[in-house]
This record gives structure tokens, sequence and C-alpha cells, in this order.
């Protein structure tokens, strides 16, 4: 039987309410007010990790929805019942971004996330990162605590507040059955308050040129387990990397050519010698034909894709 988180039903009946008729002779104006959440969320399972300099990177090859993102120290990464967890390769995840915090241009995109929350989407928990009011009501109406000697708060860092410490901070809320009530309400098992955007710095992701650790981060994350070792390089798969990179892929009898604007690359399979642009350079191993259909290139021509 499908799970419907209470929220949905709450959203429900509000659609369900009626609207006075209007009066002879008067014209209603209806104007909608809508509240900007304070976070951006969304879903994916892991399928890549890379390192990312002092960070990790985390890939979902999604095909409808395909991103990626960064996880540093002050990264709040929990389960659905508020326990801190690892991640790995195949948890689905539910990451939470400021819906204010400026973002590079790059596909997929990269988020920055405050808060990742590890677990499937019909597991029975259910969890709300948002702010909350005097009144424990969170932001869009949606959701009221009502709190017990049971329910747990504390901060980023573990150590218990006190409840009030909910309307001033940022709070991820945990918690199982709720009324089905407009705003629903619910007693959570446990709430983590953490600081406002406005209150902290936020790691933001620079947008400069490609570093050589974050550019082996960025191919590694893109090839996963996909390469092989050939006379002691590494190979990775040419038409992966350079579609992955916004490079136009042209398959020729032995090889391909790749373009993307101004710069150009002629690959041949069992040649060293490959084109860029008008100039010739040299593969220390020849592109070759690893798996079928698949051609494969030296590592280090995938960061030389990246300048």
């Amino acid at each position: 039987m499908k799970k419907i988180a209470p929220l949905a039903l709450s959203a429900l009946l509000l659609g369900t309410v009626s609207v006075a008729a209007e009066q002879p002779d008067s014209k209603e104006v209806t104007q909608e007010v809508q509240h900007q959440s304070t976070f951006n969320q969304t879903t994916g399972k892991i399928t890549s990790i890379a390192s990312f300099g002092a960070s990790m990177m985390y890939t979902i090859e999604d095909e409808e929805n395909p991103f990626q993102f960064i996880v540093s120290d002050s990264t709040i990464v929990l389960d659905k019942k508020g326990k801190p967890v690892e991640l790995k390769e195949g948890n689905t995840v539910t990451i939470y971004v400021y819906a204010n915090q400026p973002m590079i241009l790059i596909y997929p995109p990269r988020y920055n996330p405050a808060v990742v929350i590890v677990g499937e989407e019909e597991d029975p928990d259910f969890v709300k990162v948002g702010t909350f009011d005097k009144n424990f009501v969170s932001e869009d109406n949606q959701l009221k605590l009502n709190f017990s000697e049971h329910t747990l708060i504390v901060n980023a860092n573990g150590l218990e507040v006190p409840k009030d410490e909910v309307t001033k901070q940022n709070a991820i809320v945990f918690y199982g059955p709720a009324t089905f009530s407009i705003p629903a309400q619910t007693t959570p098992s446990k709430v983590v308050v953490f600081p406002k955007y406005e209150d902290q710095l936020v790691e933001e992701i620079p947008e400069t040129e490609e570093t050589e650790t974050n550019a082996a981060a960025k191919i590694d994350a893109i090839i996963g387990k996909d390469f092989y070792e050939v006379k002691g390089k590494k190979m990775v798969p040419l038409r992966k990397v350079s579609e992955a990179l916004g490079y136009k892929v042209e398959s020729t009898a032995k090889g391909a050519i790749l373009s993307k604007g101004v710069p150009s690359y002629t690959i041949t399979r069992g040649e060293k010698a490959y084109g860029y642009n008008k100039s010739l350079r040299q593969f220390e191993v020849a592109p070759a034909l690893l798996e079928y259909g698949k051609t494969y290139v030296e590592y280090n021509f995938a960061l030389e894709l990246l300048k």
C-alpha cells in the first residue's frame, strides 16, 4: 500500500476549500501571494563519488534530472531518523539548497547543499527543512509542531537547545503521523536547528578556472568505474567524457571529431598523433576500442578538454 505524506494530504484538503460567491454588482479581485521557500530540494540516487579538493562530490546520473552536489565539513548529513550517516553509492538522497544561494552555470547542475537527507521516499518517516514562526508553524503553513517531553531538540553539533531556537534558526524536523488539518499538526521525534543563511558564511563554489584537483574530480565523477589501464596509463571513454563536457562528437571510420566552438580535436584509433585545430599533438598511448563501440583515450586528454 502506497503511503501518503501528511503534507500532501493537507495540500489536498486545501485544494478543496470553496470560495464565497460573488455579490451582485461587485467585482472580486483575487491576488495570490506566494512565499518563497527558504530551501529548494531535489532527490536522486548516488551513482558515483569523487574527491573534490577537501570535500567530496556526489553524482546522480538520472536521465531526467542529473546533478552533482558537494559535501564539506559544514554539510549536515542525516538519515530520516535524524541520525548521522555516511553517504554511499546507491543511496537515495534529498538535498536542500538555499533558494537565494548563488550557483555556477554548469551542466549537470552542481549544488552546495546545507542539508542532505538519506532515505527512500516511501519510508514511513517524514522530514521537513525550513523555518518556523513563533507559533511553530512552518513558513508554507503546512506543518505545526507540538512538542512533548520526548522531543529531542539539538543544534548541528548535537547539543540540546531550548525549543525557542526552532523559531530563531533553520530547522530539520523529523516526524511521523500528523493530523488531517491545515496546517497538519505533529509531535516531532527530533529537531535539528542550524544558523540561517544570513547568519553564516556559506561555502560557495567559485566560478574560476579549473584547478588540477577540481578538474580531476570532475572527470572522475563523469567516468565513475568506466576506465581501463593500458601500458600504465588510465584510459577513459572518449564520447562519455566529451559530451559531458559540452563537446559535439562526430564519429568517423576510425575515431571521432570533437568540437566546441573554436576548439576542434580529431582522434584516430591506433594512432598516437591527434589533431587540435590545425596543429598536431601526441598521445603516449594510442586511442583504442576497448569495449564494443567505445573508444578510450588517455586520462590526461580528458583533463585537456577542461582547459
